[in-house]
């Protein structure tokens, strides 16, 4: 029952986004953005606390791991603030993706609000199937601390380079379903040809979207475990980082240069991660050390980007 509540609830808020604040196709303002990335952060907090009380009560039994209320919050709380650190890497993905498939501004907003819809149903069953392997298979934290440990070292040796994204195998593997009309750019993701559905250079940029959040989930959802076995905790902490994901990615697209160095910070988050579920078994690393480390290699990274990005303009 409680899940069915928070399905409603999510589903509540996208409907509220899409049918209500953002009905129109229109570009995001920076002001805009950063009203509603405050929104977003503000209900993500209030939603810990949400957790404390239902973890509390054992509402529905929810607590079947018997985890002590404040720890529960934390552990939703570093949850959240692993995934939103993550999920800036994405964002300059999505960035890039926008700009090599001519995406105007009034019409991204839109995208991203149908890839968050696919992205919590790709995450739920990536959460519950990692779940359950962490249940019934103890070493499964090693082979997630390894994904997590090879993450961070190919981002180090990764290529600054554009890519093209219609030879990614998501478009690929479009194509193969669908034709595929580059010329057409005015908000439809599909249109009839000749008495064929054809799809849109629109919808084969939400395609790539959707699949390279699949491709960083596979980083992400292995970190929050390193925090908490809960799948509930787990998914509610995932969702509260991707649906204020829309509006951070509008306050940040225009400021890309100024984080350039952020990507150093997400190293040390991965590497962290990723030795502290290696070590699991030997060496017990509490919740609140955790998230002072993630959050301190974050404010390093945002304050190294803005020096950074001072000094190489002076």
């Amino acid at each position: 029952m409680i899940w069915i509540l928070f399905f409603i609830l999510v589903f509540a808020l996208l409907a509220l986004d899409l049918g209500v604040f953002h009905k129109e196709n229109q570009t995001v303002s920076m002001m805009e953005s950063l009203k509603w990335t405050s929104i977003w952060v503000i209900l993500a907090l209030l939603f810990g606390i949400v957790v404390y009380w239902i973890y509390d009560v054992n509402w529905f039994e929810i607590n079947k791991l018997d985890t002590p209320p404040g720890q529960a919050m934390l552990d939703y709380y570093t949850g959240y603030l692993i995934e939103e650190s993550l999920s800036l890497d994405n964002i300059f993905v999505i960035a890039l993706v926008f700009k090599f498939f001519k995406i105007e501004g009034k019409y991204q907003h839109n995208i991203l609000f149908w890839g968050i819809i696919g992205a919590v149903v790709f995450r739920l069953i990536m959460i519950m199937v990692g779940a359950a392997l962490i249940r019934n298979f103890e070493w499964i934290t090693y082979v997630f601390g390894g994904i997590l440990i090879y993450s961070a070292i190919k981002i180090i040796f990764e290529k600054e380079e554009s890519e093209d994204f219609k030879e990614s195998i998501a478009v690929r593997m479009l194509a193969k379903v669908f034709k595929i009309d580059w010329t057409i750019r005015d908000g439809r993701y599909f249109v009839i040809q000749n008495g064929k559905r054809v799809a849109t250079a629109f919808f084969a940029a939400l395609i790539v979207v959707e699949f390279s959040d699949i491709i960083f989930a596979v980083d992400s959802i292995p970190a929050i475990f390193s925090i908490t076995e809960d799948p509930f905790i787990v998914f509610t902490s995932n969702i509260f980082a991707i649906l204020g994901l829309r509006s951070l990615y509008f306050f940040l697209a225009g400021m890309m240069h100024k984080f350039h160095y952020m990507k150093y910070a997400l190293i040390g988050v991965l590497l962290f991660v990723g030795i502290k579920m290696l070590l699991v078994h030997f060496v017990k690393i509490s919740t609140p050390v955790s998230l002072c480390t993630i959050l301190g290699l974050l404010v390093g990274g945002v304050v190294f980007s803005i020096y950074m990005a001072r000094h190489e303009k002076a």
